[in-house]
């Protein structure tokens, strides 16, 4: 009786085994073909070449949107096979050895034809060979088709953080400082020659990372080719997706790769660099494996004007003096996701907020900004990774940690840890970060929902999936919510009502994140077209114009001058 079952449970497992080897062989030659995506750029590139044509982006959109869900099934189906052939072959291979327990081997020798306890001790070992080589050939094709060894899909490399927005008299959004730094002067103190403002973006999106900026006498208009309004240029000194941040006279960065991961410092007067301190000698650090469009420095890093902090996506935060003098350094755990850590940095009083979803150990961590040590640490239960980032916000004079995931947007208290609501919205693998304003809270991300949250208690207000981001995070005001997508499409809804107020196609894609200054929107695109809206309620474009750089940066903003970061370099746009 027991043979008979072991013998049938060997064939089951035999029959699978051989289904999944040739699903995975199968999902191989489907992913790398990538013939639908080739078809959509040579639709993108005819389009571009006759002209715009609405019929044609949309079809070009609906394409765009069909490819990148098939691609995430075609990868589901790859973990879902590895993970199967792995277990029949286990099956196949324990129910073999319970079957034939009781048979012997028996010496070379020739078979005679009638010998069937002979063939039979020959058959399994040709069974054997046959299923090892089919579950070897399945898991080869699969890890051929695996996104570490090819940039399949671009993923998130842009995150952003949000807090309380008010209007001045003149009705233009300003920004409700949290913390205690200098932030909104619009006087600027000179040193020798030098004008240093006081309108600081310390973090990813700025101050706070709402999105906003209070800088004043902000160029609208430049050219690199030749050289208007460019105060100087430098080749990027080491690559890395993350956005600048200034401070005072000074910029800060990252740059990663598999050699080095290191914070840089920059005079913004200059374009000098000033200090490049290495994330070197941290134990537990190591390299992981992540895709090209993330890569080791895809995380914004975080300054106060005392201190200034960075995370690689080997799971290693770096915190130093504004002189570049190391402070302290320690490993997180390496992140495990399929694309490579991502979430930017975000400082409290004196804690250092980590949102570090990934696969091995999700949680949301407080580090004291003096030596690193952990104040708190909450483990979280979300389904999929996230390339979000913390979000700070004010409600009823009472700070608010919002982290998005999947599927939960989930409000703590920064102090504790404590959970003050949680709304499961979401889905997919969320990069956008939430915008806020008025008291509401938007979250929006492809194969989801745009949705409105009461941060009072956590209800929903309203939900829309008319335009939904990938990578871009969302802007607010009293106003308006201001979206855009990888697809080229932006738009405006009520923020009241969830209604879509104008949208615009412009033929092209975005993953920087939109900023408001002096009533206008800047949003650049990553082929480097600088897009300019007005930041009022008809929602015209102001200006257009080409960089000539591909750009995946967020700008950041202080008074009459603007840094970007492009793939290659990195400039300071002012008068001059």
């Amino acid at each position: 009786m027991k043979k008979q079952i072991s013998r049938n449970i060997a064939i089951v497992s035999g029959i699978f085994l051989i289904v999944f080897s040739i699903m995975l062989v199968t999902n191989f030659f489907k992913v790398s073909g990538n013939e639908a995506l080739t078809f959509i750029e040579n639709l993108k590139q005819a389009n571009e070449e006759i002209g715009e044509d609405p019929q044609l982006q949309e079809q070009i959109r609906e394409l765009d949107l069909l490819a990148r869900r098939a691609y995430f099934i075609s990868i589901n189906r790859l973990r879902m096979g590895g993970g199967l052939l792995l277990i029949m072959v286990i099956v196949f291979v324990i129910s073999l050895r319970i079957y034939f327990e009781t048979s012997k081997d028996i010496p070379e020798k020739e078979l005679d034809p009638i010998d069937d306890w002979a063939i039979q001790s020959k058959t399994r070992i040709y069974i054997a060979w046959i299923m090892g080589g089919l579950a070897i050939l399945g898991l080869v094709f699969a890890l051929l088709t695996s996104p570490y060894l090819k940039n399949s899909n671009p993923k998130p490399t842009e995150e952003s953080f949000a807090s309380d927005v008010s209007e001045n008299e003149e009705g233009e959004p300003v920004i409700d400082v949290l913390e205690t730094d200098e932030t909104t002067d619009e006087t600027e103190v000179t040193t020798d020659t030098i004008e240093i403002s006081k309108v600081t973006h310390n973090a990813f999106r700025g101050n706070n990372s709402l999105g906003l900026s209070s800088a004043r006498n902000v160029p609208t208009s430049w050219n690199l080719s030749s050289g208007q309004n460019i105060l100087w240029k430098i080749p990027s000194p080491r690559s890395g997706f993350n956005s600048p941040v200034i401070n005072g006279n000074r910029i800060f960065f990252t740059g990663a790769d598999e050699q080095v991961r290191e914070l840089i410092c920059v005079e913004l007067s200059s374009g000098k660099i000033l200090w490049r301190l290495p994330a070197n000698n941290i134990p537990g650090s190591r390299v992981p494996q992540t895709t090209d469009d993330t890569g080791l420095g895809a995380p914004t890093v975080v300054t106060n004007g005392k201190v200034v902090c960075a995370i690689f996506g080997t799971g290693d935060v770096i915190c130093a003096d504004m002189n570049g003098n190391r402070l302290w350094a320690k490993n997180l755990g390496v992140p495990d996701n399929s694309y490579g850590f991502a979430s930017s940095l975000l400082i409290y009083g004196n804690s250092l907020i980590v949102q570090y979803d990934n696969r091995n150990s999700p949680r949301v961590i407080s580090l004291n900004l003096d030596n690193g040590n952990e104040r708190w640490s909450k483990a979280r239960s979300e389904r999929n990774p996230s390339w979000s980032s913390p979000v700070i916000i004010t409600v009823n004079n009472q700070a608010q940690l919002i982290l998005v995931g999947n599927p939960g947007v989930t409000s703590y208290n920064p102090n504790n840890g404590n959970v003050n609501w949680r709304a499961e919205v979401m889905s997919g693998e969320p990069a956008p970060a939430p915008a806020f304003a008025n008291g509401i809270l938007f979250v929006a991300t492809e194969y989801a929902n745009m949705t409105a949250i009461n941060v009072s208690d956590g209800s929903i207000l309203w939900q829309n999936n008319d335009v939904l981001p990938e990578i871009a995070s969302p802007v607010a005001t009293r106003d308006f919510v201001f979206v855009a997508t990888t697809y080229g499409v932006v738009a405006t809804f009520d923020p009241q009502t969830g209604e879509m107020i104008k949208s615009m196609e412009l033929n092209t894609d975005f993953q920087a994140s939109p900023m408001i200054v002096e009533g206008k929107i800047y949003l650049i695109c990553t082929r480097g077209k600088m897009h300019i809206f007005s930041a009022r309620s008809e929602f015209t474009l102001i200006n257009s114009f080409d960089t000539g750089e591909r750009t995946y940066a967020t700008p950041a903003f202080t008074d009459k001058k603007i840094v970007i970061r492009t793939e290659k370099s990195m400039y300071c746009v002012g008068q001059n």
